[in-house]
């Protein structure tokens, strides 16, 4: 407090804490100490309008941002104060009520209004944007009431961002204008798949702008469009619990080139049936105005996409997609799963990945990761621009084909690349192929030829699988279709290799069974030819059943408690999904079933 009063004094050195503070009050003992602690206040923010790190006083108001941080505003003087600092940190204006209880955040096109009691507790919380009357926001309110000021000030920063369109006023309201026509008409396409029955994780995988939540208050349009098996399991082991899909927010952004927006709905006839082609009026001087902005899907986290998704996306809605620096598309996707899984980072160059399941050997994979060159290449996406409604759907399949694609080979990867233990292990490498497909290399159970799995993702919810095996080799009891309608139920590489494994140790388990029941010269039955129904299915994604709900006495297991949800729930859960054809993965499921990794199969994966 020395340091800061001396600072703010003036006087670096030379002069005590008890000569500053008798100056201070001699200087303000004429002056009530409430407009004594606004003034210090005010002239502490009013710097806040420039980067605090080219500040001279910079250090001070960091200090000061630090302290209201921690400061648990209660009364309502310290309320007003933090909204103001908030305000000023965000570029907006201030203003308090004569009354002393309400507080305005205002910009030219909008302002926000917070009532408050005597006590400092927060009543009410309305919005309004320019020419258009004041609402009430929840959210917002929300956020005031749990003093989430961090969410709160995102809201502000979120609300600035909607009018940073180059021009006036008028041409700033005319952007917002086109966001809310743009609004309606994703909303009514969102009703066509809608029926009275229709579940969210249905709309999720199969809506034409997937799940749709519109902007209430502060929070802006978001559209959640792919789910995984795992997220479904979770949310109903968890009721109640938040667990959401890949989201995308859609918003509108300023741009140094003009762009042709709609001003009032285009959609029409919404209440055609959902397999019917959209048609949407004509985009005429009528309905539409030249404006330097675009639409935009932006995401929280971006996404690995590779060059021919990007480029199908780019010639359907006609907008170069900026900013894109290209690497190797596997690179990209191993990179954003352990920025997703670990909490620190660790390095983007290792290739080999241990990952652990219930009841089988640890699995090691080697991820091929290619080149930066043609197919095998792809970028960051953080934003999608585009300029017509009519764009949004098929937007939504190719991300939702990508990140389907993305699930499956981050599912092989895990935050562990050292074996830490002498257990058995199975190696496997995965090669990239051209587009959406890959093989999956491995040993032949029985005997020392290589086999390989090429798994094709067509669609988010259309997968092809082929095995391919030395024709001398004994089948492993897999048909290319039982491998398709696994890799649909759990988009999870692991887990369907242990199915697969499983299968072959069946075959091997049963010729055993058959050769002893022929030296009893009992009458053999026939072997057991490659099993494709449901039944076989669900046994070789869990083997051990239910048991696979309770893992905590196998030693093969992590302590995670994700680790604890079971392949045959999952399994259960890919029958009620299957039935309305849904299929498409996420990060995430590669977390059910991971643990300790590392060495490299690239010598391991050599046929001997």
């Amino acid at each position: 407090m020395e340091n800061i009063l001396t600072y703010f004094s003036g006087a670096v050195t030379g002069i005590s804490t008890n000569a500053l503070m008798e100056q201070l009050h001699l200087k303000y003992q004429q002056k009530p100490w409430t407009e004594t602690l606004k003034l210090v206040h005010f002239c502490m923010d009013k710097p806040l309008r420039r980067p605090v790190s080219n500040a001279p006083d910079g250090p001070l108001l960091s200090c000061m941002e630090k302290i209201q941080r921690t400061l648990n505003a209660k009364s309502l003087f310290s309320v007003m104060n933090r909204l103001e600092s908030l305000s000023k940190q965000k570029g907006l204006n201030a203003h308090v009520s004569p009354s002393g209880t309400a507080c305005y955040i205002t910009s030219n096109m909008f302002y926000i209004e917070v009532q408050l009691e005597e006590d400092g507790k927060v009543m009410d919380v309305k919005l309004a944007h320019l020419g258009e009357a004041p609402v009430i926001c929840d959210d917002l309110l929300q956020h005031l009431r749990t003093k989430n000021y961090d969410a709160f000030g995102k809201i502000l920063e979120d609300l600035s961002n909607l009018y940073q369109i180059p021009g006036n006023s008028e041409m700033k309201a005319k952007g917002y204008l086109a966001l809310q026509a743009l609004e309606k008409d994703l909303y009514s396409m969102s009703l066509l798949d809608r029926t009275q029955d229709v579940n969210r994780v249905t709309e999720v995988l199969h809506g034409k702008v997937g799940h749709l939540l519109p902007r209430t208050g502060g929070t802006p349009m978001n559209i959640e469009f792919y789910i995984s098996p795992y997220q479904v399991l979770e949310a109903e082991l968890n009721p109640g619990s938040q667990v959401c899909g890949t989201k995308t927010v859609v918003t509108v952004e300023g741009t140094d080139t003009f762009h042709k927006l709609p001003l009032s709905p285009l959609l029409v006839d919404s209440q055609a049936g959902k397999n019917s082609n959209l048609a949407f009026l004509p985009l005429t001087d009528d309905f539409s105005i030249d404006l330097p902005a675009f639409f935009v899907l932006k995401f929280h986290q971006p996404i690995p996409m590779s060059s021919s998704s990007i480029e199908e996306i780019q010639r359907l809605t006609g907008i170069q997609i900026t900013g894109l620096k290209l690497a190797s598309l596997y690179e990209l996707i191993v990179q954003s799963t352990l920025k997703e899984k670990c909490s620190e980072d660790l390095s983007t160059h290792k290739s080999c990945f241990f990952v652990s399941l219930p009841d089988c050997p640890k699995h090691c994979y080697f991820i091929n990761k290619g080149s930066e060159k043609s197919d095998l290449a792809g970028a960051l996406v953080s934003k999608i621009p585009f300029s017509h409604p009519k764009c949004v759907p098929g937007v939504i399949e190719i991300l939702r084909h990508q990140v389907a694609y993305n699930s499956l080979i981050s599912s092989c990867v895990s935050e562990k690349h050292i074996n830490e233990d002498d257990s058995e292990l199975l190696y496997f490498e995965v090669v990239p192929h051209k587009n959406t497909s890959f093989s999956v290399f491995f040993l032949h159970p029985v005997k020392e030829n290589l086999a390989c799995v090429i798994i094709d993702v067509i669609t988010s919810r259309e997968v092809q699988c082929h095995l391919h095996l030395n024709p001398q080799d004994p089948t492993l009891n897999s048909s290319d279709d039982f491998i398709a309608r696994a890799v649909k139920r759990c988009m999870s590489v692991p887990v369907v290799m242990r199915a697969i494994f499983r299968n072959a140790a069946k075959v091997k388990a049963d010729s055993e069974t058959q050769d002893m029941e022929a030296d009893k010269k009992q009458k053999p039955e026939p072997p057991c030819e490659q099993s494709t129904d449901s039944n076989s299915l669900e046994e070789s994604l869990s083997v051990a059943g239910q048991q696979d709900l309770v893992v905590t006495d196998k030693p093969s297991i992590t302590d995670s408690p994700k680790e604890n949800l079971s392949t045959a729930k999952l399994e259960t859960l890919g029958d009620n999904m299957e039935k309305n054809n849904p299929t498409v993965s996420t990060e995430t499921l590669c977390r059910v079933e991971e643990s300790n990794s590392t060495a490299s199969t690239e010598a391991v994966m050599i046929d001997k």
